[in-house]
């Protein structure tokens, strides 16, 4: 009786350590980007919030991009189990929501540069995540 398969036993390995490491990856990218912009070339980085403005912090940086990660990784792991083409689906739907995650800079940036930069901290959070979990 064969019992093997013709997946190697590292590549369940690599996937295991590889989704973590991108979901850190990509919030790493996010804050590199972030100091670039704020502490390196002044850029305030400033959103509207109901009446007044909020500066957008290192922690929110950090923590958004942990958070969306975590998400499309929980998803991603989800549709793994119970969907065939998970991948491909699992892509579809990143794509999609990351571009409605950027209606969010788009309508509460203050100024143009503020949305320049926030639009670029999301598409770098996406470029990192989506080929990163993705990929098997």
């Amino acid at each position: 009786m064969n019992t093997s398969s013709n997946t190697p036993v590292h590549a369940s390995v690599n996937t295991s350590a590889r989704r973590p490491l991108t979901v850190i990856g990509a919030s790493a990218a996010a804050l590199a980007c972030w100091v670039l912009a704020v502490p390196v070339a002044g850029i305030a980085l400033t959103v509207r919030t109901g009446g007044g403005t909020q500066q957008v912090g290192p922690a929110a940086v950090v923590v958004a991009s942990l958070l969306a990660g975590l998400a499309g990784w929980a998803l991603l792991a989800a549709l793994e189990r119970f969907a065939s083409r998970a991948g491909r689906f699992w892509t579809i739907v990143a794509l999609v929501v990351l571009a409605l995650s950027l209606l969010g800079p788009l309508g509460s940036a203050a100024d143009a540069t503020a949305r320049l930069v926030l639009v670029l901290l999301h598409l770098i959070v996406g470029a990192v995540l989506i080929p990163g979990l993705a990929r098997r």
